[in-house]
C-alpha cells in the first residue's frame, strides 16, 4: 500500500471525526446557553480553547460572542479546523484516493460537502441569525453534520474491505477521537467553571451533564453510575474499556489497527509506534482515577494529550514519510 494512500485515508477520517466533534461541542453549548443567564458570558470562548485555536480566533475576532465563535468553528475558511474546512479537506483526500474507497463512500462525502458549502453561503450572508430563516436552524444543521459523519462511518464499515485501508481509517478516527475527549474533559475542569464556589451548584451539574452529552456519553454513563460525579465522569471517559469514546477504548483500537498495518511476524521487532501505544495503554490501565484527582486532573489530561501527539508523530514517521 502506497504511503500517499495511507496518509490520505488517515487524514480523511481524522477530518470527519473532527467535524463531528465540533458539531457536537457547538450544539451542546448552544443548548446549555439557553439554560443560563447573561451572568455567564464565558460559555463560548472555552470551546475555542478546547480546540487549541484561540490564537487564530483572537487575531480575527475582538470578542467571543456566540455568533463569532459559531462562525469561527463552523464556517471560517481561515480556521483550518472549522467544520467547513474539515469536510472540504476530507473530500479532497477522498478524491485523491478515489480508486481505494467505495462509490457509496464518495457519494456520501461529496453530498455532505456540497450541502455544507451551500449552507455556509447562506449563513455568512447573515451570521447574526444563528441559523434562523435558513434552510435549517443551527441545531438542525449541526444535527445534520453529526448524522452525515455517522453515515460516512456506517457506509465505510459496510462497503469497503476490512484491509489496510480500513485499518488506517480507524487509526485516524480513534486518534482524533481520543484527543477531543481529553480536550472536552479538560475544558470543563480547568476553564469553564467560573469559581470554586460553584462546585456542586446547579451550574456545575448542568456543565457536567453537557460534557457527557458533548461526548455522546450521557445514557451510557447513566447505565453504569447512579449520579453525576466528576471523578466517575473522568473514570468513564478516560478508563472505561467498553465505551467507544473513552481514551482507553480508543488506544486499544489504535493498538489493534497498528498491529494489522505493521504486518509483524512472530519473533520480529515491533515498530516505535506500536511500542508507544502499548506502553502508554498499559500505563493508563494501571491508573486509579482517585489518585489522578489528587495529583491534578488538568495535568493528567495534559499528559495524555502530549502522549497522543507523540503517538501521532510516530505513526507519521513510520508510515507516511518516504
Amino acid at each position: 500500500m502506497l504511503s500517499r494512500v495511507a496518509e490520505s485515508v488517515f487524514w480523511m477520517n481524522r477530518y470527519i471525526e473532527r467535524a463531528e466533534n465540533y458539531a457536537r461541542f457547538i450544539d451542546v453549548n448552544h443548548q446549555l446557553s439557553l439554560d443560563l443567564n447573561e451572568d455567564f458570558p464565558n460559555q463560548w470562548m472555552p470551546l475555542v480553547y478546547t480546540t487549541g485555536d484561540a490564537e487564530v480566533f483572537e487575531k480575527k475576532y475582538e470578542t467571543p460572542t456566540p455568533a463569532s465563535v459559531i462562525q469561527f468553528m463552523t464556517f471560517d475558511d481561515e480556521n483550518p479546523s472549522s467544520i467547513y474546512n474539515c469536510v472540504q479537506r476530507a473530500r479532497e483526500n477522498a478524491r485523491s484516493i478515489r480508486e481505494n474507497i467505495s462509490t457509496p463512500m464518495w457519494e456520501v462525502l461529496n453530498e455532505f460537502y456540497l450541502f455544507i458549502k451551500d449552507y455556509r453561503k447562506q449563513y455568512l450572508e447573515n451570521p447574526e441569525s444563528r441559523g434562523e430563516g435558513l434552510s435549517l436552524g443551527l441545531s438542525e444543521f449541526l444535527s445534520y453534520v453529526r448524522k452525515s459523519c455517522q453515515t460516512f462511518y456506517g457506509t465505510s464499515d459496510s462497503t469497503i474491505s476490512h484491509d489496510e485501508v480500513w485499518s488506517f481509517s480507524l487509526l485516524g478516527r480513534f486518534l482524533e477521537r481520543a484527543d477531543k475527549t481529553t480536550r472536552i474533559l479538560d475544558m470543563k475542569y480547568f476553564i469553564l467553571l467560573p469559581s470554586i464556589q460553584d462546585v456542586g451548584s446547579t451550574l456545575d451539574l448542568l456543565q457536567w451533564m453537557s460534557l457527557l452529552k458533548s461526548t455522546s456519553a450521557h445514557e451510557m454513563y447513566n447505565r453504569k453510575y447512579k449520579k453525576v460525579h466528576p471523578i466517575e465522569i473522568a473514570e468513564f471517559l478516560v478508563l472505561d474499556p467498553a465505551f467507544p469514546r473513552s481514551i482507553v477504548f480508543c488506544l486499544h483500537e489504535i493498538e489493534e489497527s497498528l498491529e494489522k498495518v505493521s504486518g509483524n511476524k512472530e519473533g520480529l521487532p515491533r515498530n516505535l509506534a506500536q511500542d508507544a501505544v502499548t506502553t502508554y495503554l498499559n500505563r493508563l490501565r494501571s491508573e486509579n482515577v482517585h489518585s489522578v484527582f489528587d495529583k491534578g486532573l488538568h495535568e493528567y489530561l495534559d499528559d495524555i494529550q502530549i502522549e497522543l501527539n507523540r503517538i501521532g508523530s510516530k505513526i507519521v514517521e513510520r508510515f507516511f514519510k518516504s
